[in-house]
């Protein structure tokens, strides 16, 4: 059974405000499209965001685009600026040598969140895929670069929690049998083809490769082109090699002087806390 959001209202305004963050001066049509929400109660979400300052409307046109308010919800949160730092020279070498962007991604719940790309490298983009970018776990290359390189137990335990909190995906089951975890791990790649979740859907596929310290899957390095541009077996072709070469690299500096980082609670850890602490509360009551 899908496990029913805590706070329906404050989902749906986090959704709204994250596709107004990534795309640009979006109509209210368009962000009802985006987030599958009724355009009534899409316009109530934006009128409130917009009188909390995080939201503002380009009255000729009537567009919407956050504002610089939303860097305040970032304030108390501190990237690992060891890993961008040292990725970025490698994102950079695969820009120069083959022209196509490159991004470098880490997990982040049910997502994969964007902490650097070479967009504005490249003339051969769509969008500036900036810092912040989500894209769904379950739904691009370098999610399924990250979870075919999980443990099993890990994986499971991810897979769990996807399921519990997300509508009930197919992807889920295949990536609970070895057959798709091992052709990722075989080949050191993961692919995705017409990426869906773009400010230009079907419109680029992408090619990852997982980024380890000690061992253990921190992000993962993905290449994207035109879907129109090139196969995906001729892209594997071309660009696979290098890519692997890249991030095992960036994996040995990562590994070379690592450093200890706080563990963070699974999906299914973090739901059982928050139910002994509505327990500890209602007996405080």
């Amino acid at each position: 059974m899908e496990r029913a959001c805590p706070i329906r209202s404050v989902s749906r305004s986090i959704a709204v405000l994250r596709a107004i963050n990534q795309g640009e001066w979006l109509t209210l049509m368009e962000i009802s499209k985006a987030v599958d929400l009724p355009y009534p109660t899409t316009f109530r979400i934006i009128k409130t965001l917009m009188h909390e300052g995080l939201v503002a409307c380009e009255a000729s046109s009537k567009r919407y685009r956050v504002t610089a308010l939303v860097q305040s919800l970032a304030a108390g949160y501190s990237a690992d600026g060891r890993l961008v730092g040292l990725a970025r020279p490698h994102l950079e070498a695969m820009t120069r040598k083959h022209a196509w962007p490159m991004s470098l991604t880490t997990r982040v719940g049910r997502h994969m969140v964007v902490r650097d790309s070479t967009h504005t490298m490249s003339s051969l983009t769509f969008s500036n895929y900036a810092p912040g970018f989500t894209l769904p776990l379950l739904e691009c290359a370098s999610g399924h670069a990250v979870l075919a390189s999980l443990d099993e137990a890990t994986r499971h335990s991810l897979l769990a929690g996807l399921e519990a909190y997300e509508r009930r995906s197919p992807l889920i089951e295949i990536f609970r049998t070895p057959r798709l975890v091992a052709n990722i791990r075989d080949n050191g790649y993961a692919t995705w083809e017409r990426n869906q979740h773009t400010p230009f859907p079907g419109k680029t596929s992408s090619i990852a490769v997982p980024v380890t310290e000690n061992g253990q899957v921190v992000a993962a390095i993905t290449l994207v082109f035109f879907a129109s541009a090139l196969p995906m077996a001729e892209a594997v072709r071309r660009f696979a090699g290098d890519l692997r070469t890249e991030a095992a690299a960036l994996s040995q500096q990562l590994s070379s002087d690592a450093q200890p980082q706080p563990e963070l609670l699974s999906m299914d850890a973090s739901a059982a806390l928050d139910e002994e602490l509505l327990d500890e509360a209602l007996l405080e009551d």
